[in-house]
């Protein structure tokens, strides 16, 4: 990462379930008014509460520019359904929409579908692999001017700029096009968040991420990460300065300033493998611009402990630093979750291109 770029930062809407939209509105505010590049909410079959991509579709209309990137979890639910409910979050939110790839592998969660018993995790994210892939074709199925809606000749579409899309996975079979016209961003972000993930996780990411989330305690081990990626995803013929690597870490802003703790300026946590600050919003501050200086990731994935009153910190007290020291933009950059990160919007696949080669 160039130090003369200014660091991504997104944050997680994670808490406590909450059974309104208010309290989601209201983190989704306070981080767009920050000018973070976007918002995550996790998700899960293995717990209650409500469906991460509904809640952000219901916060698309209540804000202009943050990105929405819900967790969709990819085994037991049909690819095609993946693709047009992120297609259509990205159509509400005028091209807002990213997703974070998720897998279940529990007999429980199975159980709640009866259709297959639970799987290995290198199947797992097989699978999720290839329903990264075939979301993005069914995506590229319309081309970005296949719609016509001319009145006059009762036309809508060109049916010469839909393609149809025939893939075969390891356990489901799609065949297109899309119902729903191609996305504003023309793919949506797609994000992999490595906790867990193993090795599969990390091919995935590789050959699919758009924005990939990784666990480190120290920036050189970030940087290394970094650094796997890029070769991996290079080695699978992608250009790896469109890939985007953020570091994940559990902020606790609850006390005052105080001696930070050592390596991360953190500690491990011992319940989950999520890198831990805790202190106060200045030391975060001098942490995200020391890692940035040093070139470890791209940026940072922030999870607040307490969403409410750690957010506002973040907003308030960190991000208004750096922010101070032009460490950090005062405005988002675009209007597309894309835009925000930096990346270019993806050429249709099966577009044929002025020659009549595909573009």
């Amino acid at each position: 990462m160039s130090a003369t770029r200014s660091p991504h930062l997104a944050v997680a809407l994670d808490g406590p379930a909450h059974c309104g939209a208010e309290h989601y509105a209201e983190l989704a505010g306070l981080a767009e008014r920050g000018a973070l590049d976007f918002v995550t909410l996790g998700d899960s079959f293995a717990r209650p509460g409500l469906d991460a991509l509904a809640v952000l579709a219901r916060l698309a209309p209540g804000t202009r520019r943050i990105g929405l990137v819900p967790t969709v979890t990819t085994t037991h639910t049909e690819p095609f359904h993946v693709s047009t409910s992120v297609a259509t979050l990205d159509w509400v939110s005028r091209g807002r929409a990213g997703w974070s790839v998720g897998v279940s592998a529990t007999e429980a969660e199975a159980r709640l579908f009866g259709r297959r018993p639970a799987a290995p995790l290198d199947a797992l994210w097989r699978e999720a692999g290839e329903v990264a892939d075939v979301v993005a074709r069914l995506w590229d199925s319309w081309e970005d001017d296949a719609e016509i809606r001319s009145t006059a000749t009762g036309r809508f579409i060109d049916r010469k700029k839909l393609h149809h899309v025939d893939f075969q996975g390891s356990s489901f079979r799609v065949r297109g096009p899309s119902t729903v016209p191609r996305p504003p961003q023309g793919r949506p972000v797609t994000v992999v968040d490595l906790t867990g993930a193993g090795e599969p996780g990390h091919r995935v990411a590789a050959a699919h991420a758009d924005v990939v989330l990784v666990r480190a305690a120290t920036p050189e081990r970030a940087a290394r990460l970094r650094a796997d990626l890029h070769r991996a995803a290079g080695a699978r013929g992608r250009d790896p300065r469109q890939l985007r690597v953020l570091v994940s870490i559990a902020v606790d802003l609850g006390g005052s300033e105080s001696v930070p703790q050592p390596g991360l300026e953190a500690r491990p946590r011992t319940a989950a493998p999520v890198a831990h600050f805790s202190g106060g919003p200045v030391e975060l501050a001098e942490l995200i611009a020391r890692w940035h200086r040093a070139g470890a990731a791209d940026g940072f994935h922030l999870a607040p402990i307490a969403p409410h009153r750690d957010l506002e910190r973040i907003v308030n007290g960190t991000v208004a630093l750096l922010q101070h020291r032009s460490l950090f933009r005062t405005f988002h950059p675009g209007g597309t979750l894309r835009e925000h990160l930096g990346l270019a919007r993806p050429a249709n696949q099966y577009a044929t291109a002025p020659g009549g080669g595909a573009a």
